[in-house]
Order: structure tokens, then sequence, then C-alpha cells
């Protein structure tokens, strides 16, 4: 897998390709975690609101500034939130706990333990240690992680480039009116979503009419422009779809296979061209089938091989007895909902694959084995969303 460099100001989805070790400690320093006074933490033994400790102020240590005195028993510093602390000094006492007399001296009507309050050197993370492994798709707390750090460049996968080519003679732009025996074009915006929400670049996106030779060049254009090109629509055997037969003209390795043994999705198309590493996937032209062969085939061979984690499903229990498809894998879309008894229980949502209501209502998918007569109720399931 190709890699590339990167700043924390494009990190954000981007997957690293090599362990991101931590070049110092964080923190380097000795630091507050409250706002109030640094002390030798024997010197508050006892104290309390009716025998208060009496402690002499020898500084107020400025925010990103190195203290400049050493705190001894019977002193103490004033150090703000995130500061460093003096030499010395072992715990920190807040600052509601404290009185000021006479400007400096201050009253400690609180006892606190050796380290209370601080924040040691290498306690979040230490110098050589593994702050990102290998295979992270970054989120903002990593891109948080990494600042702090010190850490502004790193290596990652370079993000597949995609192509989405959809074809029909009925398809039209979502900002305009549907004629009669018109439908909007769904596939080139959904399939855009997800490929942006996994982090991928979109290269090429074209909407094309039922004409052969248009798809022939956008095939050509795409394979040379883009890792991945999906196509829906033109992938059943239908009199007008010929699909198939381009990839198969287009790509040197030629179709893999015309039919996979799921549903929904069973007329997918899988092609190949070796001499520019493009893979080519034909999706059916139902959006809820093209979403899920997506998420079931680009999706996770992206994750695969730049060496993701597994999603981590969400557990429930089905709600009521659903049959599968023998001899196919099976997708099923499911909502969620909390029974009496605080158990997460899976509803299916029943609609076919051409209906968008049946994602919009859902809350993720099940994978029903092939080899499985179906889901009793009450029979534990795993839960999976769309995207990474």
């Amino acid at each position: 897998m190709p890699t590339c460099t990167v700043t924390l100001e494009e990190a954000l989805g981007r997957v690293t390709a090599e362990d991101v070790l931590a070049p110092d400690d964080v923190p380097n320093f000795y630091r507050s975690t409250v706002d109030g006074y640094a002390v030798v933490a024997a010197d508050t033994q006892g104290a309390s609101e009716s025998i208060p400790t009496f402690l002499t102020v020898v500084e107020e240590v400025a925010m990103g500034r190195p203290a400049r005195e050493t705190v001894c028993s019977g002193s103490c510093a004033y150090v703000p939130t995130g500061g460093m602390l003096p030499q010395g000094a072992d715990a920190m006492v807040m600052v509601e706990y404290t009185e000021n007399f006479h400007g400096d001296e201050v009253a400690v009507y609180q006892s606190v333990a050796q380290g209370a309050g601080v924040v040691v050197p290498g306690e979040e993370v230490r110098k050589g240690a593994v702050l990102i492994p290998k295979g992270t798709a970054l989120n903002p707390a990593h891109v948080g992680a990494l600042a702090a750090a010190g850490i502004w460049e790193i290596t990652v996968y370079r993000p597949w480039r995609v192509a989405i080519l959809s074809t029909g003679d009925e398809l039209v732009h979502p900002a305009q009116p549907a004629g009669p025996a018109q439908v909007r074009d769904v596939n080139t915006w959904a399939l855009a979503a997800l490929t942006r929400a996994c982090g991928l670049q979109i290269v090429l996106r074209r909407t094309l009419p039922d004409r052969e030779e248009l798809l022939e060049q956008a095939l050509t254009q795409a394979k040379e422009q883009a890792d991945l090109v999906l196509t829906s629509g033109g992938s059943s055997q239908g009199k007008a779809d010929y699909t198939c037969r381009l990839m198969d003209r287009v790509c040197d390795r030629g179709v893999m296979t015309h039919g996979l043994s799921v549903k929904p999705g069973k007329p997918t198309i899988l092609a190949f061209d070796g001499a520019s590493q493009t893979l080519m996937i034909g999706l059916p032209g139902h959006p809820v089938a093209a979403l899920m062969i997506y998420q079931a085939l680009g999706v996770w061979l992206w994750k695969r091989l730049t060496g993701q984690r597994e999603q981590k499903p969400r557990l429930a229990e089905m709600a009521l007895n659903i049959p599968g498809a023998p001899g196919k894998t099976t997708f099923v879309w499911v909502k969620l909902q909390t029974d009496e008894n605080g158990r997460q229980t899976a509803i299916p949502v029943l609609g076919k694959s051409g209906l968008m209501g049946t994602l919009v209502d859902a809350d993720g998918y099940l994978v029903l084995d092939r080899n499985k007569e179906g889901l009793r109720k009450g029979e534990p399931v795993e839960i999976y969303r769309l995207g990474i």
C-alpha cells in the first residue's frame, strides 16, 4: 500500500502506516491539575478548618514560565492549573481550601497526600511509547494527542482514489424536478458520502445515460485516475445491462465474477486492471443494495489492506423470528430498541432494496450466514453500521 506524509491539518480520517512513537515524555515537567498552592505534603498533615497550617508564599508561578524558587518545609508557591510545580513541592492544595493573610502568608485548611493534584513527567505518555498504533483511522482525539506530543507530520496510507459512475436514462440531478418515469440520482451522492466517511478521495463522479460508448469512455478514464471504480446500475443481466461486458473489455485481467451469493446484491460485478492496479465494482442500481455491497466489499478491503481494526459491533437480541435465504449471505437492516428489562432488541426494517427509507429508519445491519435458515426471537446478534 502506498504511503504519504501529512501534517495535522490533513490528518483527520487518515490511517497511520506505522506506529507513532512519543518523542518525549508527556508532560515533560511536574504539572498542576488544580488552581492552588504547591506545598510539601508533610506540612499539611493534620490541617483542618479548625486547625489550619500556615505557610509562607515564596512565588507566584506564571503560566508558560518555569518556576524560579524552591519550596521547602514551611513555604509554598501559587500555581495555576496546568502550571509548573517548583522544585521541592510534591502536592497541590486547591485554592478553595486556603486563605491569604498579610499577602505572603497562607492558611491551609486541608490535608493532602504526596502527589495530590500533580501530573508527573511521562504520566500521560512515556518517551518512546506507542502513542498511536499502525492502522488507526485518526479521529479528533488522536489529532489532539499528536499535537500534545509535538508531532506535526505523520506517515499515513495514501487514501484510495475513487471514481463513481452512475448509469441510467431515468436519472436526474437531486436539484432538478423529476418528470414522469424519472427518479433522482441517489447512488452517486450516497456512495460519495460513504466514500468520504471512510477517509477516501473522490477523483471522478459522473452520471451517464444508458449509452454503451459513454460508459466505456468513462471506465477507461476512471481506471487511469482511480484505485477503485464504482459503477451503479447496469449490473444485472437484462437487455440494457452491458456493464459486465465493458469491464471485461476495459480491464486487462477482465471480470473476476458476475454474481455473488448475497442478498441484496446478487448481480455484483468484480473486475481488475493489472496495468493501472485498479479494482472495479459493478454495484446494483438499487440504492440500499449498492451501499451494502460497497460496505461489504470496498470498505472492508480498504480496512483490511490498511490493517484497521474490525468494527466493534453492538450486541442485541432479535425482537422476532426472521427467515434466511438458504445458500445466500443475507444483510438485514435493523432498528434497535431497549425493552422494559434494559435489553437491546433488533427489529428488522422491512423494505425493498431500492427504498432509502430502509436506511433512514435503520440503526445498522446484521449478517445472516448463508448456512442458517433464519434467526429466532431472542437469539443474540451483532449489529454493524455503515462506514468505518
